[in-house]
């Protein structure tokens, strides 16, 4: 078979079949007596089997080890296949994002367009200085989905802080959070919770309370700080629990002092306070710390539980309690 017919037959251009035998991949078996290329059967099976190697991403050099070398072995090329072709989707859904959040922007000029890939740029850069210079331009000129998705996977502290500053003036980007909410790790699940602690908005508000029933402590606490600092009664158990764990205890102890606005309340909050005090699985130092958080609350109701905790067994509860009520002019 003459190399016109292989090439009709297979697709592959002559010149390209001539590169290929240069290149020692095909070498025609014969030769008509007129000196021109003649092809067998198992050559031309060979160049349908570069051909279908070239089409899954091998480089011919690679085409080449992998139909010559006997010590060769598949998986490992395979691997490196799969390894290069995710790659490359990532980095072409990472430009198609992007377009879409250009799009989003209603670009009036090409210099807008590129003003905006700039910018998404920068949010993706290594440099933490460079990344918060974007966070810190113009809302106008940053895609909300954008800022949300750099919030959400910002571990330097001052770039998540002016990515949650320009959410917050942005006035979206909640629902791209809440998504965050539900991720499993971590990390991601209390920068979500931050940002929307300081987004103002009803949406924001929804999913703070919503996220009062995480199992994840960090972030239930997070949302009841934010909550109840707005007057929200439902963060007071929250607030409670915080102090027993001994998470973020003093400003739990601060918002609940904020919540006791009026008698019942500050009644309801004495009570909890109290009860847990009392409670026989709580330890001396979380007791410590519920004596402590008293001091915050007025009225009667806290009054009386402290009298009561100066006799207490716990000698540090009992001088903790005399001092406040001193204090209160109780004592």
């Amino acid at each position: 078979m003459l190399i016109g017919e292989v090439s009709r037959r297979s697709g592959v251009s002559a010149r390209m079949l001539r590169h290929y035998e240069s290149l020692g991949l095909v070498r025609p078996s014969g030769r008509t007596g007129s000196g021109y290329r003649e092809y067998s059967v198992e050559d031309v099976r060979r160049v349908f089997h570069i051909e279908s190697l070239r089409a899954v991403g091998l480089s011919l050099r690679e085409i080449g080890r992998a139909l010559d070398d006997p010590a060769f072995t598949p998986a490992d090329l395979v691997d490196d296949l799969i390894r290069r072709t995710r790659e490359r989707i990532a980095a072409e859904t990472e430009l198609l994002t992007r377009l879409d959040r250009v799009h989003a922007t209603d670009p009036a000029a090409w210099e807008d367009v590129l003003q905006v890939l700039a910018l998404l740029r920068a949010l993706g850069s290594t440099s933490a200085g460079t990344r918060q210079r974007a966070a810190l331009a113009s809302v106008d000129e940053v895609p909300v989905e954008a800022l949300a998705q750099a919030a959400l996977g910002e571990g330097d502290p001052y770039v998540a802080g002016a990515l949650r500053w320009a959410l917050s003036r942005s006035g979206g980007g909640a629902a791209l959070l809440a998504e965050g909410l539900g991720s499993p790790v971590a990390a991601v699940r209390e920068r979500a919770v931050r940002a929307l602690a300081e987004m103002p908005g009803p949406e924001a508000a929804t999913l703070l309370r919503d996220t009062l029933a995480s199992p994840d402590a960090v972030v239930r606490g997070r949302a009841a700080l934010a909550l109840g600092a707005r007057g929200e009664a439902a963060t007071i158990p929250v607030l409670v629990d915080m102090i027993v764990a001994g998470s973020n205890d003093t400003d739990a102890a601060d918002a609940l002092s904020v919540l006791a606005g009026d008698d019942a309340a500050a009644a309801r909050i004495a009570s909890l306070l109290v009860g847990r005090i009392g409670d026989g699985s709580t330890g001396p130092p979380a007791r410590g710390r519920l004596t402590q958080a008293l001091a915050g609350i007025p009225g009667a109701t806290a009054s009386c539980a402290l009298a009561d905790l100066v006799g207490d067994a716990d000698r540090a509860v009992a001088l903790t309690a005399a001092y406040l009520l001193r204090l209160r002019g109780d004592g």
